[in-house]
């Protein structure tokens, strides 16, 4: 299997383009064609690292770590993906719960799947990759528990000042002298951009060996349309149903891994794009202009982003805006709806939702009544709604119990360096990684 640029660059082997992260052209790569599968394929596959192997063998021909691929995904997932069904007067849906992993979020998938590749094809401690990471949030957590005191690799978490939660912070902050945290003076935007001109900086690429572990790495879009593959299975051999999913969505790199499952032949129905405030998708789905913008701080932080980097890609698979509005649903959900949503599930549920997670059981409940009843509907949960315990807490009156691997995280020191988002800066703070 080959992957080029969504610019037009290459053609790389999957283990170039994992090492890589960003094309040479500053494009994403994707894979020359998108293996096809029939549901008659994962008949013997009953558990997501199987369902995984049948999804994700044909992604590894050719590669290095061909024969590492069971090795691989059993460290992928080492930890549940449970489905919770939810109800409410008439209304019925499942909820996939994805923030059992160790850093309670969805970005555990994707990270541990891309530490556990690097890892084999690098990990030369005389000439360590260097790992950069923008993060709204939860990403930088996740890489950096993934790769922390791996031996060969480094890692630069960058995060905006002030637009994440205090445990979020806390979580990015407290890794082995192997991950340095950059406290950035700016948006996630300005993260992201940083990160991507440290890339295509030839010089610094050639000092530090770069690599990303954002969801521009294709690497961290193959394990997460695992998860969309084996729910999708389990809800159709019990129904007969191929469900719809509503995804809350920053980057669009978890969004774009339902599609990428979808495209490949898993029985998936409509999917729903939720947004926050920030409604560059949702505005260009309307007027077929994409029109990036500075993001907007809202109360589902990781889903601050006013630039999506993997729109890039989606519109390089599917098409231009008059084509996927066709096939893709999107909504905004602003902050005032997301204090409701966490409300009502917790009245509704009996359990708390973080704010992003409240996006997407909002949407499920504002549904057009014809779109609500022709379809069973999948809601992603993508993160642990303790670690935003200012936000949930005070709306729900009580207090949001810690899962024990949050609360080991949160008993470490933490430590951060503040930098201005501009190369010179990033370039300083990077002599500091050990």
């Amino acid at each position: 299997m080959k992957y080029f640029s969504t610019r037009g660059a290459g053609p790389v082997s999957l283990d170039e383009a994992l090492r890589r992260g960003i094309a040479s052209d500053g494009g994403l790569f994707l894979p020359e064609r998108l293996p096809e599968f029939s549901i008659a394929d994962f008949d013997s596959a009953e558990s997501i690292p199987q369902v995984a192997r049948v999804l994700l063998q044909p992604f590894f021909v050719g590669s290095e770590l061909e024969s590492d691929v069971g090795d691989i995904l059993a460290e992928t997932f080492s930890f549940p993906i449970p489905m919770t069904e939810l109800s409410t007067g008439d209304k019925s849906a499942s909820l996939l719960e994805l923030y059992h992993g160790p850093t309670a979020a969805f970005k555990d998938v994707g990270a541990g799947f891309l530490a556990a590749c690097l890892s084999r094809l690098e990990g030369n401690v005389d000439a360590p990759l260097t790992i950069l990471v923008a993060t709204s949030g939860d990403t930088g957590g996740a890489v950096a528990a993934a790769f922390d005191q791996r031996p060969g690799m480094r890692v630069a978490v960058l995060f905006p000042d002030g637009r994440v939660s205090d445990r979020q912070e806390h979580q990015l902050c407290c890794w082995s002298e192997n991950v340095i945290s950059l406290k950035v003076n700016g948006a996630f935007d300005d993260c992201q951009a940083l990160v991507k001109s440290a890339m295509a900086d030839s010089q610094l690429s050639s000092t530090h060996r770069f690599s990303s572990a954002n969801s521009i790495n294709i690497g961290r879009l193959l394990p997460q349309s695992t998860y969309y593959a084996d729910a999708s299975l389990r809800h159709f051999r019990r129904t007969g149903n191929k469900p719809g999913f509503i995804i809350p969505t920053g980057n669009l790199g978890n969004a774009f891994a339902c599609v990428m499952a979808r495209e490949m032949g898993l029985p998936i129905g409509p999917i729903i794009l939720v947004t926050n405030a920030n409604k560059t998708i949702a505005d260009y789905f309307e007027t077929l202009q994409w029109l990036p913008r500075a993001s907007l701080q809202t109360l589902a932080s990781a889903m601050d982003v006013g630039d999506p980097s993997n729109m890039e890609r989606l519109r390089s698979l599917i098409g231009e805006a008059d084509i996927l509005r066709d096939q893709l649903g999107v909504t905004s959900v602003g902050d005032e709806e997301i204090k409701v949503a966490i409300r009502q599930d917790f009245e509704e549920f009996g359990f708390a939702t973080c704010p992003h997670t409240a996006t997407a059981t909002h949407a499920w409940r504002h549904l057009d009544p014809g779109l609500a009843t022709q379809n069973d509907w999948i809601l992603v949960a993508t993160a642990h709604p303790a670690k935003f315990e200012t936000i949930v807490e005070p709306l729900i009156g009580q207090p949001v119990p810690l899962p024990p691997e949050l609360e080991e995280i949160l008993s470490r020191p933490a430590q951060a360096v503040s930098i201005d988002p501009d190369l010179p800066a990033l370039a300083a703070a990077l002599q500091r990684v050990g």
